[in-house]
């Protein structure tokens, strides 16, 4: 463990460093992503003005920020997610149609009462010849705050600038040394705030060796955007400790509907990362 934790200590705060320096950069495309990597490693009092902030409670700093992505559409899911505690809600749209678009516009805004500061997500899979930049002012209008494309999307969709529409590309992991070189060129698009690295890492997470866990971390550092990462419910302190070695700002659990296993999960990953946040933060003023 006391392995997993130097190493992770040491990269994190490269890395931090490299996506401070990518969000400066283009911080007029930054602003919903970084509040909610920023509000994630800050405190968060239970106070507020009338009813609703009294009812609000604490959050403790975490290193890293929490999204639920909901892999169903349903009434209710994204009212009890906000209320479970996760800084930011991942939807996913095939592209087929805009009738759900009523649904998604309905949950969003029911997050509100519980999760002011929430931050809304759209996986985007398909339908490409149908999104133009009228689409994408309408899916923000429904709340969205960024979407995420795979590598295979046309790449005329990063040319559709939308005022407060953030863009984020899927990175997957391949073999072949030349990889982390041809995937750095994903830094010359400006329009692009941050990367979901789609790793696929299997369930013994923390009993990767060094070796293997630099060939993850030379593809992370190749795209120097702030990093999301889909984790297990049941990744353990270890498990996030080396995960935390490839310098990630968010991290998504997946869930059909909110039930009461997934507020589990939530809450065990929020524990965890509470705690990693509190061990780097004494590492560090004892380093002072």
């Amino acid at each position: 463990m006391q392995n997993y934790k130097h190493v992770a200590q040491g990269i994190q705060l490269s890395l931090d460093f490299v996506a401070t320096v990518t969000i400066r950069r283009n911080q007029s495309n930054m602003a919903k992503l970084q509040d909610m990597f920023t509000h994630a490693r800050r405190a968060q009092t239970g106070s507020g003005i009338g009813f609703l902030g009294k009812n609000k409670s604490e959050a403790k700093p975490r290193a890293a920020a929490i999204i639920l992505e909901l892999t169903n559409l349903a009434t209710g899911n994204a009212e009890a997610a906000a209320k479970a505690g996760v800084d930011g809600l991942l939807f996913n749209w095939d592209g087929s149609n805009t009738a759900s678009f009523s649904t998604l516009k309905d949950e969003i805004a029911s997050t509100k009462s519980s999760n002011e500061n929430i931050i809304n997500g759209l996986r985007i899979t398909g339908g490409w010849e149908k999104i133009d930049r009228d689409l994408l002012n309408q899916i923000k209008e429904l709340g969205v705050h960024y979407i995420i494309l795979p590598l295979d999307a046309p790449a005329r969709l990063l040319a559709l600038e939308t005022k407060d529409l953030e863009k984020a590309l899927t990175i997957p992991m391949r073999s072949g040394d030349m990889y982390p070189i041809f995937i750095r060129n994903i830094s010359s698009f400006e329009e692009i705030s941050a990367v979901l690295l789609d790793f696929g890492f299997s369930h013994a997470i923390s009993t990767m060796s060094i070796e293997e866990v630099l060939l993850y971390r030379a593809v992370r550092e190749a795209v120097r955007f702030p990093a999301l990462l889909n984790v297990q419910p049941e990744a353990d302190k270890a498990d996030i400790y080396t995960l935390m070695a490839l310098g990630i700002q968010g991290m998504i659990l997946t869930a059909e509907s909110v039930n009461e296993e997934t507020k589990q999960a939530v809450a065990h990953l929020r524990t965890i990362l509470e705690a990693i946040h509190e061990e780097d933060k004494e590492a560090t003023s004892r380093k002072m």
